[in-house]
């Protein structure tokens, strides 16, 4: 799950891209409103944080905006202002949750993850399946034939998009999107160097390899004869 905080104190992003990161999601920070709507507008991610006292644009702007623009991705609020009016304005301008500060960090996880569950946007199963492998979205797990595979946290994020894109070519443009910050410059060929050390733990030892290179493409997960 890949998520925009927009927030200009910087004590506070710090706080949130490292208790979000640790809790296995890709997130980027911006500062201010009119450069969060712009990246909000990319359609590239699944949920923001968005504060409300923002400099130039401030939050309600912003998501008024963005519904305008007709993104439907969830939005959680967070603010000061905290009254019940102020919840009000927040859901009313299109935000799909508002949370006052000062506020537990739990909590704010428990909200992300409920807007996940209920938005249609963001419905995908929890479990993934592809011939005999499969990928828990929620317990970050992964097995082959019953045999428990210990994935690093890059490498899941590789392997649930490509299962979630099954039969279909992933390019590594995709893979990079998915698994790395918006702030990261691929170096070299350190896709295909998480690639290749993921094949070895979900095709090694087993008859049939699932993770196949579509040469000058990407990469296509299947248990059919396409892909090369």
């Amino acid at each position: 799950m890949r998520l925009l905080i927009v927030e200009d104190d910087d004590r506070i992003a710090s706080h949130l891209v490292r208790g979000l990161s640790e809790s296995g999601y890709v997130v980027d920070r911006v500062a201010d409103g009119e450069l969060g709507l712009a990246m909000a507008k990319e359609q590239i991610y699944d949920a923001l944080i968005v504060d409300r006292l923002l400099p130039g644009m401030d939050g309600i702007s912003l998501v008024r905006a963005l519904r305008q623009y007709h993104a439907t991705v969830p939005v959680l609020m967070l603010s000061a202002l905290a009254n019940p009016l102020d919840r009000v304005e927040g859901l009313r301008a299109g935000c799909d949750d508002y949370l006052g500060k000062p506020y537990a960090f739990a909590e704010l996880l428990a909200r992300l993850q409920a807007l996940a569950r209920r938005n249609n946007h963001l419905a995908e199963q929890s479990i993934l399946r592809v011939s005999d492998l499969e990928l828990d979205t929620e317990k970050r797990t992964v097995t082959r034939g019953g045999k428990t595979i210990a994935l690093q946290f890059r490498e899941f994020l590789l392997l649930q998009t490509l299962m979630k894109h099954a039969d279909s070519v992933v390019t590594r443009s995709m893979l990079i999107e998915a698994a790395w910050d918006y702030a990261f410059e691929p170096r070299g060929n350190i896709v295909d160097m998480h690639i290749h050390r993921l094949r070895q733990k979900v095709d090694s030892g087993f008859a049939v390899p699932l993770i196949r290179t579509v040469t000058g493409a990407g990469y296509i997960l299947t248990a059919s004869d396409r892909g090369t």
